[in-house]
């Protein structure tokens, strides 16, 4: 297989007017070698993570079969619901604590899974390094869970499970 003819992709949502980016790989291919993530953005939409509250404006812009089965609320509808995380807790921090400490970029206003989504469909960008290296450092929590949880106790550190659901690991194994 070679390189996927360019896709240029508009966004009008929420969050975004206007925008617009280039997909140049093949949709879930060609990743970066340090970046290895367990889970799809569909998979993660269907086990539920962010409290169901996280992309519900813009599925126009990933393919819809990536919504059927999503854990997400409806748009309109308020807050964030735990009970719609796999692990039924909250283990998110608020958009403006991810701004207030520089996480976010303007291509990416709604984070590292905006990015992940993008990256996934075939955009590659300046900030790929950083994001990789910021899923990377997610690492941490599984050597948490390895040293204090029997493999597979999926009642041990669900705060933990959960954010690292968040970035593509799946902790229901771990």
């Amino acid at each position: 297989m070679g390189k996927r003819v360019p896709v240029r992709v508009t966004v009008n949502d929420k969050m975004q007017k206007r925008y617009t980016y280039v997909c140049t790989e093949p949709v879930g291919r060609n990743f970066d070698s340090a970046f290895k993530p367990e889970l799809t953005p569909k998979q993660m939409l269907a086990l539920g993570v962010f409290g169901g509250r996280y992309m519900r404006d813009c599925t126009k812009e990933f393919p819809a079969s990536w919504f059927r089965g999503a854990k997400l609320h409806t748009v309109g509808e308020p807050g964030y619901d735990k009970r719609l995380n796999f692990f039924g807790v909250d283990a998110s921090q608020p958009l403006a604590v991810w701004q207030q400490k520089g996480w976010i970029r303007p291509q990416d206003p709604r984070g590292w899974f905006q990015w992940y989504c993008r990256y996934y469909m075939g955009r590659r960008s300046e900030d790929d390094a950083r994001q990789i290296r910021r899923w990377r450092a997610m690492y941490r929590h599984i050597v948490q869970l390895q040293k204090n949880c029997r493999r597979g106790d999926a009642s041990c550190r669900t705060k933990q499970r959960q954010a690292l659901l968040h970035w593509a690991y799946d902790s229901r194994v771990m």
